[in-house]
């Protein structure tokens, strides 16, 4: 059986749904979303509309962002607890939306923070049953 971050690995050539349901039901069972930052804060990508922060299903898939430009950026993870009791709001304050787990080109879904506190709630119930 593969460890996961080799699954995390394999799911760079999925499409964007199916990385999407793979962050969901890894960041369930791990209690925590990864991000990107440097000294200035996370990463942040543009689509046409939206500021968003990526995010990512665990550290060897965040790390694995950390080239060219954001060489020097690390890996940090965030609770789910903390994530639902500081960052959904904060983001929706800054008016920021969320990229999940995107592809090496940049690609991925985007979510509100209420819908992906929302998603992750319901993964999380979902796995205790």
């Amino acid at each position: 059986m593969a460890n996961a971050p080799e699954n995390s690995n394999n799911m760079l050539t999925a499409d964007d749904e199916q990385r999407a349901n793979y962050f969901f039901k890894e960041a369930a069972a791990s209690n925590k979303i990864w991000l990107l930052k440097d000294e200035h804060g996370c990463v942040m990508l543009n689509t046409e509309d939206e500021d968003c922060v990526p995010v990512w299903p665990s550290e060897s898939a965040a790390q694995a962002w950390a080239t060219d430009e954001w060489q020097h950026c690390e890996a940090e993870a965030v609770s789910l607890n903390k994530w639902f009791s500081r960052w959904t709001m904060g983001l929706m304050d800054d008016e920021l939306a969320l990229v999940v787990f995107p592809s090496q080109q940049a690609q991925g879904l985007v979510f509100y923070p209420d819908e992906l506190e929302s998603a992750l709630k319901k993964q999380q119930s979902k796995q205790r049953r």
